[in-house]
This record gives C-alpha cells, structure tokens and sequence, in this order.
C-alpha cells in the first residue's frame, strides 16, 4: 500500500521539487550573499502560496537572517493601494475620475484641464517631483500633503495632459492629497481602516523609521567599501507614491481581496486593469496603479517599487492566478528580473502538466 502510495505521487513530489530548485538557482544567481542584505521572494496560485524563499540578512549589525515574514518598505508598489482608494471613494459615489481636479484642489494651475484619471494612468504632465533638483531641499522634511503639492504644482507642464504616458509620482501625490480631502481622514488612516484592516493585512503599515515594527527588514546601500544603512528620508514626501511597507504574505491577501471584490464590486475592479488612450487614440499599457504587460504572451498585471534601501516588484497572471512577487532589502539588487523570469518557469512547468 504504501509502495503504491510513492509510486503514485512521487511525480508530482519530483516535479514541484524540481520547479523549487530551479526557482532557487534563478534566486541565487543574483541573491548570492548569505552575509550581505537579501531578498525574499513567493510564488502563489489559486490563492495559496506554492514557494518561498528567503535569503542573506534582515539586519546586518544583529546577523539576523531574513525570514518570508519579514516586513519591507513597497515603494512604488504603494500606488497599487492609492489607486484601488480612489476607485471605492468613486463606488462609494464621493468622487469621479472623470472629475477635474480644480473641483477638489481649486487653485492648482490648469486643474480644470487635469482629471483624476490623468493622475491614474500617469498621462497628466504634471512635472515629477523625483525629478526635480530642489528635491533635496525637502527630503528630510515633515511635509503635509499640501506642501508636497505646493513643492511642484508652480512647475510647468511637461506636456498637455493625454498627451503622453510618462511615469508621474507627483499625480499620484496628488491622489493622496485628494482621498483626504475626499474622505475627511489621512492617507494613512484611510489606507489602514478600509484596506489593510478589512483585508486582515496585520502586517502592512504606513511606513515609520521610529515605529517599532515587528520583523522589520532594514534597508541597505551598497558602496565600493560595503554596505551601509540606506538614507533617510521624510516619508511624508513619497507620501501615497510610494510610503507604504508590507510582507510577501500580506501582498498575497491583497491580491486574493481584489480578486474576490473584498474592496471594490467588479465594475470598478475592471477599471484598475483597462488599458486606455492617449488623445490620439494611441493606447498604452498601463491602468490605474498597474502596468498591464504580457509574460510569454500571456497577459499580466505588474508593478515594481524603488526607495532607499529598497526594490520590490510583484506579477500577477490571472488567466493563470499565478502571483509572483519578490522584495530586496538593498537598492544594489533588483528583484525585478528574477521575478518575471520565476513568472515565465512557473507558466512553463504549468503547460507542461497540462499537455
């Protein structure tokens, strides 16, 4: 019987044993320090997680290795969570994205021109703050939202919006700064209350480098002479672009609660991952908060994050509902690569079954 019981699944146990290791030596090619600040990466389909894997140290001066519960700062993954916001203030009926935002901000240059879907979908030529040299002048700054707009609103335009897509953290700057006036509470509290506590996200917070935050894996630079603790910056300054800090797990729960319109009813949900226009009918890949690509001409949703000390980058394949994400606590190492390239094996190894 129980003879029987190997022969019969050991092909399934060799196969997954097989996508594991392969999985790790992709991993490893990049990830190769075990002393030095890691990445951790997680592989899930149909909602449950299917691989982790976590490599080299969350902190550097304990010698405490990282672990697949460690919490990461998003970056640009944060505008994810912004855009998905203003979609239930919009099904809530507080707001429209077709809206001006000279209805909610009224002296902002040219805002009757601009809308909210501009912000969206990165299109509204807005000057980029990031991009600008005073930037340092205020990066360890406690900025409100307000002054954050202030720091670029009086900049001129790139283009007219619609224009063009050009990757904007200023418009999504924007759209925090709205959902608080919108909804009459902070970013961070909104973000809190109606995301990260009805999806059961116990790990994600609006980032803090003086909160004690359980399992927190610290950020690194690395120099010619080593490594060295990331800078610090204000994070009231990438503020809803880019604030925001969560685990593999908790980035899996949010993605399971979109899928099962936990936040937003499906209508909305669909505008999130729609490709739109340009004026001159030129459609682009990109939605509100997702780039929307294709792996191995397989349609996907993707988004990557970059902040001091930090890069992460998550693909979602729903054809499939294979999710795909990886984090790095030090900006030398890009998860970026590595975690298309898990995403394409994965879809290999799950042809292969399927032949």
């Amino acid at each position: 019987m129980l003879l029987s019981l190997i022969i019969c699944t050991s092909p399934g146990i060799v196969a997954a044993q097989s996508l594991d290791a392969k999985i790790d030596s992709l991993i490893l090619t990049l990830f190769n320090d075990k002393d030095g600040p890691g990445g951790v990466f997680m592989v899930a389909q149909n909602g449950k997680a299917i691989y982790q894997k976590a490599v080299g140290k969350a902190n550097l001066e304990s010698d405490v290795n990282l672990t697949p519960e460690n919490v990461f700062q998003l970056g640009s993954m944060t505008k994810q969570f912004t855009a998905i916001a203003i979609l239930m203030l919009e099904e809530q009926g507080k707001l429209n994205v077709k809206d001006p935002i000279s209805k909610y901000i009224t002296d902002y240059p040219a805002g009757n021109k601009i809308t909210i879907h501009h912000l969206l979908t990165h299109t509204s030529g807005i000057k980029d703050f990031t991009s600008m040299k005073s930037l340092s002048t205020i990066a360890q700054k406690d900025m409100s939202p307000e002054m954050m707009v202030g720091f670029f609103k009086n900049e001129p335009a790139d283009f007219a919006p619609g224009e063009k897509f050009e990757y904007n953290n200023s418009g999504y700057v924007l759209l925090g700064y709205i959902i608080e006036l919108v909804s009459g509470e902070t970013y961070k509290d909104f973000i809190q209350k109606y995301i990260f506590d009805k999806v059961g996200m116990s790990q994600s917070y609006y980032c803090s480098d003086k909160q004690v935050i359980p399992k927190r894996a610290y950020g690194y630079h690395k120099k010619a002479y080593g490594y060295v603790n990331k800078t610090m910056i204000s994070f009231s300054v990438p503020f809803s672009s880019g604030s925001l800090m969560s685990t593999t797990g908790d980035m899996l729960k949010w993605q399971n609660a979109l899928n099962q319109h936990q936040l937003l009813n499906a209508e909305e949900t669909k505008k999130a991952f729609t490709r739109y226009k340009l004026n001159n009918g030129e459609e682009f890949t990109y939605g509100y908060g997702w780039h929307l690509r294709e792996i191995k001409g397989i349609p996907d949703r993707e988004h990557g994050g970059s902040i001091f000390g930090f890069k992460t980058m998550a693909i979602y394949i729903p054809g499939e509902d294979i999710y795909v994400i990886g984090m790095s606590n030090c900006d030398c190492n890009s998860p970026t690569k590595i975690t298309g390239d898990i995403a394409a094996l994965v879809l290999d190894e799950l042809w292969k079954r399927k032949r």
